[in-house]
């Protein structure tokens, strides 16, 4: 029975977590049992995921943006909603989601050879059953023991295709165990016949050692490890020094050595550290750096510094303050992140979106939440949570948000409704800029430069407050982590635990810039379509996003579109933040990064896009509104895209380590009537990526309405 008064709920933000968050308590399940809406501080949704359309329709993204094969949960919903919106695939060219999505198994790693000069380590990586998404089969794949599983697999093959003697080939299909054995005790004790015939130091009996410890390892419960732990260190000896003869064959096989070596510390460590047993998981080692830890458990110097490591913290921008000096990452998100990458993705390694994050991602869940009744109020920007008094409460009585307070950074002519999307070719998508044409005073605020989404902006037309009871029951907090120091003082100032979840829990500006260009990239570079990590800083990662160019609206269509990304160092960047000029000149140092980056280093990945000179700059392509382009040189970046992601809703939450046990989970109860959402909070995935955001909104919306159940949502395997 439907009740005559829906329980109100305020979601602040409007990036995944509150999206995630707002799909999940807007289900016809919950027969409107929830008025929900998402206040959102200037005109489009997305956080640091959000994207516009600008100039030729070009795709203007906040950074380097691609789904990886993992995404069980952000895969689910989004499937959900392309679903539920049931486009006619006649009129609509992203009618599916598997229209707005191309999947890409190759992915690398740029690494000094032998020689000392770069080149790529690319590698494929076959389509795996399934799509993300999918319903899970009944053994769970994100547990510790079933990485177990897969790494034994991939180390016996890796093994044997080491072996001069065998062939690749053998890669496909691993050697079992010569004979079945059906418990731990039977497996344990060949183990030891082949440790003490001597046999751990040939390939065939490091191979059937695998399959033993395999075989171990899905059977043994509690001191039954034991045993099997100190085996598979005998095992990791004999594996080391049967691949010592790669280190000087080729850069291929020193490939190989690296990624066995590295497995094989990881093995060992998880052995050694009861990680199989330990209810916290891989958190019970997030006080260690991720290279420290694979050290204490027999990684080689060779192997921490080879690109696949530099990759593990590139990726994440794992670096303390943004110093490359400083790369630090947790061992147990770092190994967590590792496991579920390369283990248990479906359908491919990396999904990459056919349009802009805001065009195939927040544009239809905006559009399916809008035919939901969930109502959005652009142009607000928190400025105070208020909280209760801790006086006036009873005893027991838990405090709670009595008020929330925004600025109102602009009205709508008429008092109407903002109408945020733009129609490109048919296709609903955010514009770059506001539609100014809808704001009181608009063409005033275009004149002025209003910059609705900084935060050194503070220009407001009216100030707005919400009241509990009066105006909403219940908050979900889904701003950003730096966010919070602005907008939850009184909280800080009162509650240690969220003083220190702001204090220790660290976040890092990012750094990114796109460029299109008149040739192809096969003309550049011996590269297929792929994106590459582990480069040289800044802008150590890449993508070849030539897939995006059709969607875009050029009188001639460029023949290449690659995007850089990077963290921004906290050293470069101007001293004072409090005024209005921060934010340009934060772009300032990105545009001269960025072209110092092109003339010096992108000749290392892209050969024939460098002269003698430097840059080719007469590759780039200018849209209409700059073109003909008459500037030389390095001026003619200016025509380019790049961006400071400096903004503290747009900067990324690092998983340094020792930090994760001071993030705040949504589930937390401390407070009547607020619930947090957010990758920097405690999820079971604490990284700043789409998957964590979508899981900690959809914990958010557990903690207020049962649903979705804990065990639906993915991966999450925290007590």
């Amino acid at each position: 029975m439907r009740r005559d008064k829906p329980i109100r709920i305020a979601i602040i933000g409007g990036g995944c977590a509150g999206v995630a968050a707002a799909f999940e308590l807007s289900r016809p399940e919950h027969d409107q049992k929830f008025d929900v809406t998402i206040y959102q501080q200037g005109w489009r949704l997305g956080g640091k995921g959000a994207s516009g359309r600008g100039d030729a329709d070009r795709i203007e993204e906040h950074g380097l943006h691609v789904w990886m094969g993992f995404y069980e949960n952000a895969f689910r919903l989004l499937r959900e909603c392309y679903a539920e919106l049931g486009r006619d695939p006649r009129r609509h060219r992203f009618a599916d989601w598997r229209d707005a999505f191309v999947s890409e198994p190759t992915f690398g790693v740029m690494e000094r050879s032998n020689r000392g000069d770069w080149i790529p380590w690319l590698a494929f990586f076959p389509p795996e059953k399934g799509l993300p998404g999918d319903p899970l089969t009944e053994s769970n794949p994100f547990s510790i023991t079933s990485y177990m599983l897969r790494v034994f697999n991939l180390l016996g093959s890796l093994l044997m295709a080491a072996d001069e003697n065998h062939s690749v080939s053998s890669l496909d299909t691993p050697p079992r165990a010569t004979a079945h054995r059906s418990t731990a005790e039977e497996a344990v004790a060949s183990l030891t016949r082949l440790a003490t015939l001597g046999l751990l130091a040939t390939t065939g009996g490091l191979v059937e050692a695998l399959n033993l410890a395999q075989l171990a390892i899905a059977t043994a419960w509690g001191p039954e490890i034991t045993p099997v732990s100190r085996l598979i260190e005998q095992v990791a000896v004999g594996a080391r020094s049967q691949l010592e003869a790669l280190l000087n064959r080729d850069d291929s096989a020193r490939r190989v050595w690296a990624v066995v070596d590295i497995l094989l510390a990881i093995v060992v460590g998880i052995m050694r550290f009861g990680l199989l047993t330990d209810p916290r998981g891989f958190d019970a080692i997030d006080e260690y750096d991720c290279r420290e830890w694979l050290a204490i458990n027999g990684a080689s110097e060779r192997s921490l510094n080879s690109a696949h490591i530099n990759g593990n913290y590139d990726l994440p921008f794992g670096y303390q303050d943004g110093d490359y000096r400083r790369p630090r990452i947790s061992a147990g998100q770092a190994i967590r992140g590792s496991m579920r990458m390369f283990f248990t993705y479906r359908g491919a390694l990396f999904w990459k979106m056919r349009a802009g994050m805001g065009d195939v991602v927040f544009a239809p869940f905006y559009e399916a939440l809008k035919r939901r009744g969930v109502k959005f109020k652009f142009f607000h920007r928190l400025t105070n949570v208020e909280f209760s008094d801790p006086a006036t409460l009873t005893t027991g009585k838990r405090g709670y948000v009595r008020a929330l307070r925004f600025d109102v950074q602009a009205e709508i002519e008429g008092g109407g409704e903002y109408q945020p999307l733009v129609d490109v070719r048919g296709v609903g998508c955010w514009p770059a800029v506001p539609h100014y044409d809808q704001l009181v005073d608009g063409e005033r605020k275009r004149t002025e430069g209003c910059n609705f989404e900084s935060h050194w902006d503070g220009r407001a037309v009216g100030v707005r407050t919400l009241k509990v009871t009066n105006d909403f029951d219940f908050v979900v907090l889904a701003v950003g982590l730096a966010e919070i120091p602005y907008v939850c003082r009184e909280l800080i100032g009162r509650d240690p635990r969220w003083r220190d979840m702001v204090t220790h829990c660290h976040t890092v500006a990012t750094q990114s810039f796109q460029i299109w260009m008149k040739e192809d990239i096969e003309q550049l570079a011996p590269l297929t379509q792929t994106t590459i990590s582990g480069f040289v800083q800044p802008f150590d990662t890449w993508a070849d996003m030539r897939q995006l160019l059709v969607e875009e609206s050029w009188p001639e269509m460029p023949r290449a579109l690659a995007y850089f990304c990077s963290a921004l160092p906290e050293a470069e960047l101007p001293p004072d933040r409090e005024d209005p000029g921060y934010l340009a000149r934060c772009r300032e140092i990105v545009r001269q990064n960025a072209i110092r980056f092109l003339n010096r280093d992108v000749g290392k990945l892209w050969p024939g896009a460098v002269n003698e000179k430097g840059f080719r700059w007469e590759l780039l392509v200018a849209p209409p509104s700059h073109a003909p382009i008459t500037a030389n040189g390095e001026d003619r970046f200016e025509s380019q895209f790049w961006t400071a992601n400096v903004n503290p809703t747009d900067r990324y939450c690092a998983a340094l380590p020792g930090t994760l046990r001071y993030r705040i989970s949504p589930l937390d109860n401390t407070y009547d009537n607020l619930t947090l959402a957010g990758d920097w909070t405690d999820c079971g995935f604490n990284e700043g990526c789409v998957e964590a955001a979508v899981m900690s909104g959809r914990l958010a919306a557990h903690a207020l309405s049962g649903l979705p159940k804990l065990e639906e949502i993915v991966g999450y395997d925290h007590p």
